[in-house]
């Protein structure tokens, strides 16, 4: 219950379901997703190292705020780890992820442009997940899940300027494709 609420909680606060600076109430929480309140507990704490949301003493919990000067240091730290979890992936041919790669490439392919951009977003974390998760190395996963997610949430705050993102979700399927024929 712990795991399933904090998937829930991180994909809401990550894709803006939950505003940034907005209170989380732990109990409105349990309802909505038909728990108790102790794995929401559980769950706000593990986000709580993952940056999404604070806790101040006797106020209460918080989503974080959004500082876009903080994708520069995000994306210095994925440059340089990325290519290795690809490496890894591509030296593994995707093992046991294999199939589901191969999925999510064909999905990307057959991606209307027009799709909703949100979408489009929730691809490209897909992506990144199966990726990072098939380098295995959960060091470097988690690593890269917690870089991804905070850069995600920035984007997620100007989704609706950003230019052709289908184009950029596009180049994903390439990726993966070369991570299946275990190119270098």
């Amino acid at each position: 219950m712990a795991e399933r609420s904090y998937r829930i909680l991180r994909d809401r606060l990550i894709m803006m379901d939950i505003a940034p600076g907005d209170p989380i109430n732990e109990a409105l929480l349990a309802t909505d997703l038909g728990m108790g309140r102790t794995p929401i507990r559980e769950a706000l704490k593990r986000l709580e190292v993952d940056h999404l949301v604070i806790s101040y003493p006797r106020r209460g919990t918080f989503a974080t705020g959004v500082d876009i000067t903080e994708l520069a240091a995000i994306s210095e730290m994925r440059q340089v780890l990325e290519p290795l979890a690809a490496q890894r992936a591509a030296e593994n041919r995707g093992g046991a992820l294999r199939e589901e790669l191969t999925r999510t490439m064909q999905a990307i392919r057959q991606l209307d442009p027009l799709r909703d951009r949100r979408q489009l977003m929730e691809y490209d974390l897909e992506v990144h997940r199966l990726i990072y998760r098939a380098a295995q190395n959960h060091h470097l996963e988690e690593t890269l899940v917690r870089l991804d997610n905070l850069a995600t949430r920035i984007w997620c705050m100007v989704l609706d300027r950003l230019p052709d993102i289908h184009a950029h979700i596009s180049e994903h399927a390439t990726l993966i494709e070369l991570i299946l024929d275990g190119a270098r």
